[in-house]
């Protein structure tokens, strides 16, 4: 009778470690499937994406917070100060040169510059202080040929004030200065800046 009991013991422990391993083994996977993939894509721009991580990621400004104030240099040697911008629509895109899906929206966001500019600025804020070299943000966009406004985030400041944690993020601004529309998260299209345009006051 006690070796009947023991041996029930001994198999109901082995069962209940059989299945705390296999537990733990899931918990691990879903973990590391949901951490981020890291890319290194600088030597390599030809690379497809839609965006640097997934569009549902948490993190960033909500609609109706005030939009963090900046004053940034442009290509051109001027500064942009985003408060001098109050009663103006504004696109707020963040990029760099080595991101694949950036460089997808750029004609978009260039298409859209040039038929609305005069309604909704469009603010391109590079991330200077993750490219090998500022001179690459100028050749790049001197090659393309756009026009909207680029301005250097040289010490990523501005990114972290809007808490970009994967670009391309964008945020669409109202004309009293606030985040009316959620952020996107990977790359426009011509007709999703037609839509926030219209949505925005």
């Amino acid at each position: 009778m006690v070796k009947q009991i023991s041996a029930a013991l001994f198999l109901l422990i082995l069962v209940g470690f059989i299945v705390y391993n296999e537990i733990d083994k899931e918990n691990e996977a879903s973990e590391s499937t949901s951490e981020l993939t890291e890319y290194d894509v600088s030597g390599n721009t030809e690379q497809e994406g839609t965006a640097m991580t997934a569009p549902n990621t948490p993190g960033g400004l909500e609609v109706g917070d005030q939009a963090p104030d900046f004053e940034l240099e442009t290509l051109d040697g001027e500064t942009i100060k985003l408060s001098e911008l109050t009663g103006k629509k504004v696109i707020l895109n963040f990029w760099a040169t080595w991101c694949p899906p950036c460089k997808v929206e750029m004609p978009e966001m260039e298409k859209f510059h040039q038929e609305y500019g005069d309604e909704v600025e469009v603010i391109a804020v590079n991330a200077t202080g993750t490219e090998s070299n500022r001179s690459d943000v100028a050749s790049f966009i001197e090659e393309e040929k756009y026009t909207f406004p680029i301005v250097l985030d040289e010490e990523l400041k501005v990114n972290n004030d809007y808490q970009v944690i994967s670009i391309p993020t964008t945020y669409f601004i109202g004309s009293d200065g606030k985040i009316q529309e959620p952020r996107k998260v990977g790359p426009m299209t011509y007709d999703y800046m037609l839509e926030v345009k219209d949505a925005l006051e």
